[in-house]
């Protein structure tokens, strides 16, 4: 296969399927996600089946443990996967509303239209999950897609693809306004985040080896996180509770995401108290605790942290802990250390919780919850492309808003300028 050729086959169907899925009804976009979802209950079982032989092989190859986990698609999450669809399809439609338009003295009215992007490159490792939600999520928002999976997840990836194009074919719109890289070719990516001719933005969803990579190479604008070292903070008008429940889920519901919980804060004052009983419940879970020194003097069990630890997105069941003075020290560690994804406070002093959310520079900011809210499904968005920790264009879980932009528009009656 000749690589280059084959991407920019796939570019030119892309850019001419996009042409056909920006007039399309809102009618036609539902029922082709409706169909779609149908088709992937209907083949539930074929689906596992496939991830099941990713993940044979990925084992065999000595995939990490978190790849492996994002990996896993049981039959819940198909179910979820359908029912994400769904929802994306039971969404407002975004495209073609016109907002704030206003008369100017001249008589004309200007406002501004929401517009699909175009064609959306959309590249991922590991999760198959993202192959159903990028494509409603592109599909709703009027944009033509071409999703590059890893390797890893070929099969069931290849799986989804087929009842993707079925569920488009059915609707009557082109299969070609969904494609899947069918090839593990390295290269693949290379030419497609360089197509300028033919794609408009490129969204990366992997690890730091990946977007590194993409930063470096890419000619495609992007959007994008490079990595998810989320903190809780245990303010000293923390309910105690409440920061033990936060905590546990933050940290142990789940190790391998980006918006698990990979830093722990707490006051100074409320140390003593507090801390103990939260590292007992961590390390009862089998995490390990790598905390400054007075952590270390709180819970003889923690190991020392240096510098790396508190910039670390583990991704694996150890935590890094740091006693602070208080809010203003807190704050400046997370400005410091995080990644901009998702930090959260913990308490019940109103001010200090709206102060956290003004002042600590990250694309999700929680009070009193856990950081594992950060997801589109959880925000109401029915799916994600991603999260971007960027500032220009979207930012935060994106969803349809976000795979759109705003063009001026004018409405006149003969209107000449004088």
């Amino acid at each position: 296969m000749d690589i280059k050729d084959y991407m920019q086959q796939l570019g030119r169907r892309a850019r001419a399927a996009s042409r056909r899925l920006a007039r399309a009804s809102t009618a036609e976009k539902n029922a082709a996600l409706l169909a779609i979802a149908a088709a992937i209950r209907r083949d539930k079982a074929a689906l596992v089946a496939a991830n099941q032989e990713d993940l044979a092989a990925a084992r065999a190859a000595g995939l990490e443990p978190a790849l492996v986990d994002r990996l896993a698609l049981t039959e819940k999450g198909v179910d979820k996967m359908a029912e994400g669809i769904e929802q994306v399809a039971a969404l407002p439609e975004p495209i073609g509303e016109i907002t704030e338009l206003r008369y100017q003295p001249t008589g004309i009215q200007v406002g501004r239209m929401r517009v699909p992007l175009g064609v959306i490159g959309i590249i991922y490792e590991a999760r198959p999950n993202v192959t159903a939600d990028a494509a409603a999520l592109c599909l709703k928002s009027g944009n033509a897609a071409i999703l590059r999976g890893g390797s890893e997840a070929i099969r069931c990836n290849c799986a989804i693809a087929k009842l993707i194009a079925e569920g488009l074919e059915a609707a009557g719109l082109p299969a070609d306004c969904v494609q899947v890289v069918d090839t593990t070719d390295r290269a693949a990516v290379g030419e497609l985040i360089t197509m300028r001719e033919f794609v408009d933005v490129i969204v990366p969803r992997g690890g730091k080896g990946l977007i590194a990579r993409l930063l470096a190479e890419a000619r495609v604008p992007m959007i994008q996180h490079l990595d998810g070292n989320c903190h809780v903070y245990v303010d000293d008008e923390a309910d105690a509770d409440k920061a033990l429940k936060i905590v546990e889920n933050a940290k142990t519901q789940r190790y391998g995401t980006c918006n698990t919980a990979e830093s722990l804060l707490v006051a100074r004052s409320v140390a003593a108290t507090i801390l103990p009983d939260i590292a007992a419940l961590l390390i009862g879970k089998g995490v390990e605790i790598r905390g400054c020194a007075e952590t270390q003097a709180l819970v003889p069990q923690a190991k020392a942290a240096t510098e790396e630890d508190y910039h670390a997105e583990y991704l694996a069941p150890i935590i890094s802990v740091k006693v602070v003075a208080g809010i203003d020290e807190a704050i400046e560690h997370i400005n410091t250390y995080s990644s901009h994804h998702t930090d959260a406070i913990v308490t019940e002093n109103h001010p200090k919780a709206m102060r956290f959310l003004r002042e600590v520079d990250s694309s999700s900011v929680m009070v009193n919850a856990s950081t594992r809210f950060s997801d589109g499904f959880e925000f109401g968005l029915g799916a994600e492309i991603g999260i971007s920790t960027d500032k220009i264009h979207a930012r935060g879980p994106v969803g349809l808003e976000g795979l759109t932009c705003q063009k001026w528009v004018v409405l006149g009656d003969g209107h000449v300028r004088q």
